[in-house]
């Protein structure tokens, strides 16, 4: 490891913290040296926050270190409850998924006193994530020693609002902030001790192509400009500039701030958030792919349905001349239809590739070409015996369609591929441009179709004249007989950087290229090299960087360089003014974030503190409650909150509600999005079936987000076919149909939290077992249907029947006077309560005489058959008397 390395280790092993790094300077290699620290089956490391890359990664690493004592491990769903209870008790380090721990801490399968710590790799997904920081919560809570570590290579997203950082270390229980930008001073004497051998080409863009990105340009401006106009709130931010607006972040920046607001914008406003995605994409193919590529995808935005759709750009002069230009990169400038057919003619009669061609070239092909001439050159001049392991060359694009392209030109050539573009492309409209490819390299290009690409190695990556890995690999005595028999040509490998920082980084150190070619210049990719090179400073490597000059490209990595320096230096500067509480990492107990309570937290900290001196040190003790929550539920932020408010949550498989608060009421979550799309499919209905005929109170809790307005409809929202698919009046057709169902409006899962809390108030707490054995499977068995409404809805009244009884009477009794012959033992078999069936039976045998005056001691359905006794005459209250 180098040395900023070995100090950022130091710094996180000896106190806990936030680091934040910049991209591409080796944080998972300080990750993964944690994790040896750590592998022992003394210890017990739960990770989160890991993709399903980064955990194969991280565990293959460890389980082939022979001086690892305690083989990692990642917990799925696969392995049993009692298997992963003993997996946490043998320890270890265990990669694990946030749904999965939060479900044993809550039950009590994870020995929390037990727990060294916990690692969480992307800090800034999982700071901001309910999740997260619930467990970190109730790991705290009952855990006051051991550590946690996050790690995180986004500064930018720990920017965005006010004091994000700060919320962020609150979140997970953090007081130090570990900052490492490129420009710190450990990481900059460290990677200057060796740098690799850099070739900066600046190739220009051709006039046509200046002339569309130019015309793209003033497409995207005045998107912008229409974005701003149809919505006021935009004007103050700052991000919405062309500059940012070719950024790949861009898009999901302004998607962000457009959210709150999203199901109220204009149908215009939305096309035009589409356009600019279209718009930058139009910006790539320029620069990235040929010019029969982009004039195909250029066609295909032109047409009449397209027009109408989009946001007004298509029908400026700005469109024509991206139009008229694309299509004059492939047949030259015409001056009418007739000149145009006369070209087309010229180009399709050519009789071999070798003529001219009127396509116009990408440049970056031509210097790329010149780049391999130039490299073969350089090894032709130093020859020495390992040549055939140490001459290789690394080509990396930024993504799958590029590489292919690349190893087109490098085995075919820029004309024979242009040709095959064409003919496949446009030919059919057009017209077949004859001659091509020789028979050979028709046989070799159908043999590198068909045989399967190979991980690791890039995809179809090429060799030499034009053959490719794949080829050589058809048996191993070729393989070795290929290498040996190398001369002049270095061994050329294609990468896409889709694949992956991780397989980027095993790549280049174990395949150790002298030459690398970046196509595309990403900018973790060029760290990742310079690291590479201060690690191994005998072994010279030379980079080239191919770039358009400029061009939207260079702004865009130009962009990217400022925006993380800028990250840095706000969080530099915010550090520095940053005001830590003594008790932020919840060690000492007096975290108000760690209290279980619905008061203010200031309350209860002066209730606490009187408490310990008046009382000789009691403590706050909680009232039991307890709410049954769906295991999908968890992905919400609403169980947190509902245990922060010092509930006790259950997980349960529960097929009928999300929530059940007591035996009688059930309640049915909705978002907004998933409430448009459960009203349109029919989902809600079904749900509120089995709801009503399981549970006597039923509810469906509208809940909102608390960053967007709380209202359904806006002053954009108004649908064409409102009859049908309008939200209000789907959800009046359903309480018309469900009468006993409740609706509740949320404006924000704490507001629904404490509503919770205040429908539990005096009521009995539910039972986990009853609520599992619902099934959807019952409702067709327990349908209403079946029966006489009139009569179900009488006995579902009688005392002692419940919603989930009622049909098992209906079931055994064949009428009420069937009910009444029951005793009191065999109604407790039907109903599976004494209780019940001791209430079922005193109102069915007991008699009840009218009164004039006076209050009723009686049920409500003692004075209904007291009335059905006299006829109905009597209006006067009951009490009372049992038989003798």
């Amino acid at each position: 490891m180098l040395e900023y390395e070995n100090q950022m280790l130091l710094d996180i092993v000896s106190t806990d913290g936030l680091v934040l790094a910049a991209k591409g300077l080796g944080l998972e290699r300080v990750f993964q040296a944690l994790l040896k620290i750590y592998s022992d089956p003394g210890n017990l490391v739960l990770v989160l926050g890991t993709t399903d890359q980064e955990e194969q990664y991280f565990i293959q690493a460890l389980n082939t270190d022979e001086q690892v004592k305690k083989k990692a491990r990642k917990i799925t769903t696969d392995i049993s409850i009692p298997e992963r209870q003993r997996v946490y008790l043998e320890g270890g380090v265990l990669f694990i998924t946030t749904r999965i721990l939060v479900v044993d801490l809550l039950m009590e399968r994870v020995p929390i006193h037990l727990i060294t710590g916990i690692l969480l790799y992307r800090a800034h997904q999982t700071a901001m994530s309910c999740q997260e920081t619930f467990i970190l919560r109730l790991f705290r809570q009952k855990n006051k020693t051991g550590f946690i570590k996050a790690f995180s290579t986004a500064p930018g997203s720990f920017r965005s609002g006010f004091s994000s950082v700060e919320r962020a270390m609150r979140n997970l229980f953090l007081a130090h902030l570990y900052l490492w930008p490129r420009f710190r001073s450990e990481v900059t004497e460290s990677l200057a001790v060796a740098q690799p051998d850099v070739v900066e080409l600046h190739m220009e863009l051709t006039p046509a192509m200046m002339t569309i990105q130019t015309a793209v340009l003033d497409l995207v401006n005045f998107t912008l400009q229409e974005l701003r106009r149809l919505n006021p709130t935009l004007e103050g931010y700052d991000e919405m500039t062309v500059e940012n607006a070719i950024s790949k972040a861009f898009h999901k920046i302004l998607q962000k701030e457009l959210d709150p607001v999203w199901h109220q914008l204009s149908w215009k406003t939305k096309q035009l958030v589409a356009d600019i995605k279209t718009l930058r994409l139009l910006l790539t193919y320029l620069t990235q792919y040929d010019c029969i590529t982009f004039y195909a995808f250029v066609s295909s935005l032109r047409t009449t349905e397209n027009a109408m759709r989009s946001g007004g750009w298509m029908i400026l002069d700005a469109a024509e001349t991206l139009f008229m230009t694309a299509k004059e990169r492939l047949f030259g400038k015409c001056k009418d239809a007739q000149d145009f057919e006369k070209k087309r003619k010229k180009l399709t009669s050519k009789s071999s590739i070798n003529d001219d061609l009127s396509f116009e070239t990408n440049p970056k092909w031509e210097a790329l070409i010149e780049v391999m001439n130039e490299i073969k050159t350089d090894v032709a001049k130093n020859e020495s015996k390992d040549r055939v392991f140490s001459d290789k060359v690394l080509i990396l694009t930024s993504d799958d369609r590029t590489s292919t392209q690349v190893q087109d030109v490098l085995s075919d050539g820029p004309k024979a591929l242009l040709v095959r573009l064409y003919n496949k492309s446009l030919g059919e409209k057009y017209g077949f441009i004859p001659g091509g490819l020789t028979p050979t390299e028709r046989c070799d290009l159908t043999d590198s179709k068909k045989e399967p690409k190979h991980k690791g190695l890039g995809k179809k990556s090429k060799i030499g004249n034009g053959q490719t890995l794949t080829q050589m690999a058809r048996t191993e005595e070729a393989i070795e007989a290929k290498l040996l028999q190398v001369t002049d040509s270095p061994l050329v490998l294609v990468q896409s950087i889709q694949v992956g920082i991780f397989e980027l980084y095993k790549m280049v150190y174990e395949l150790k290229p002298r030459f690398v070619i970046m196509y595309d210049i990403e900018m973790s990719v060029v760290r990742l090299l310079e690291v590479f090179q201060a690690k191994h400073p005998d072994y010279q490597i030379r980079v080239f960087f191919m770039m358009f000059d400029k061009s939207v490209e260079e702004q865009a990595y130009l962009t990217t360089l400022r925006k993380e320096k800028e990250a840095f230096e706000g969080l530099i500067k915010e550090k520095s003014s940053m005001v830590i509480p003594n008790d932020r990492e919840g060690r000492s107990g007096e975290n108000p974030d760690l209290l279980r309570d619905a008061s203010k937290a200031s309350d209860i900290i002066m209730e606490k503190s009187n408490a310990s001196t008046r009382k000789g040190g009691g403590e706050l003790v909680m009232g039991s409650s307890k709410i049954i929550v769906d295991m999908r539920e968890f992905r919400s932020e609403l169980p947190s909150l509902i245990h922060r408010r010092g509930i006790d949550i259950e997980p349960v498989t529960i097929e009928v509600g999300d929530y059940i608060l007591t035996p009688e009421i059930c309640v049915e979550r909705k978002s907004i999005s998933d409430l448009i799309g459960s009203l349109q499919n029919g989902r809600l209905f079904n749900q509120a079936t089995s709801m009503t005929r399981f549970y006597p109170k039923p509810m469906l809790l509208i809940e909102f987000d608390q960053n967007k307005p709380f209202a359904l409809q806006g002053k954009y929202y108004m649908s064409r076919d409102i009859g049908s698919s309008d939200i209000t009046a789907r959800l009046q057709l359903l309480t018309i149909h469900f009468p006993k169902l409740r609706i509740l409006w949320s404006p924000s899962p704490h507001a629904t939290a404490e509503l919770f809390e205040d429908l539990k108030k005096g009521r009995e707490q539910p039972c986990a077992e009853k609520a599992a054995a619902i099934s959807m499977d019952f409702i067709d068995d327990y349908s209403v249907d079946r029966f006489n409404p009139a009569i179900h809805d009488f006995v579902s009244k009688l005392p002692g029947i419940t919603s989930t009884n009622v049909f098992a009477v209906l079931n055994r009794a064949e009428n009420l006077a069937d009910l009444i012959n029951y005793s009191q033992e065999e109604l407790s078999d039907i109903l599976g309560s004494k209780q019940n069936a001791e209430i079922l039976y005193s109102a069915l045998h007991e008699k009840s005489e009218p009164v004039e005056g006076g209050n009723a001691n009686g049920p409500n359905m003692k004075r209904k058959m007291a009335q059905r006794e006299q006829g109905g005459k009597s209006r006067g209250r009951f009490k009372t008397k049992r038989k003798n």
